[in-house]
């Protein structure tokens, strides 16, 4: 019976579809204009960064009504 199951595994390996065609991969990243890299300040490492953490999640939250925004949210 493992036998039977090992080739249905198999012949089911065979027959996937590829979601699109891959003669278009890369397209949009392709036709997208470089950019050249910025200069960042550098970011606190260590102590300093635990500190800037706690204090963007803790101390400068605005306490409002509605649902917690995330770390991530973009609103303002």
């Amino acid at each position: 019976m493992g036998g039977f199951r090992a080739t249905l595994a198999s012949e089911r390996a065979i027959f996937c579809k590829v979601h699109g065609s891959l003669a278009r991969a890369g397209k949009v990243r392709g036709q997208t204009p470089k950019v050249a890299k910025q200069d960042k300040k550098k970011k606190p490492r260590g102590r300093a960064h635990k500190r800037m953490q706690y204090n963007r999640r803790f101390v400068t939250a605005v306490v409002g009504f509605g649902k917690k925004r995330g770390p991530n949210s973009s609103e303002k």
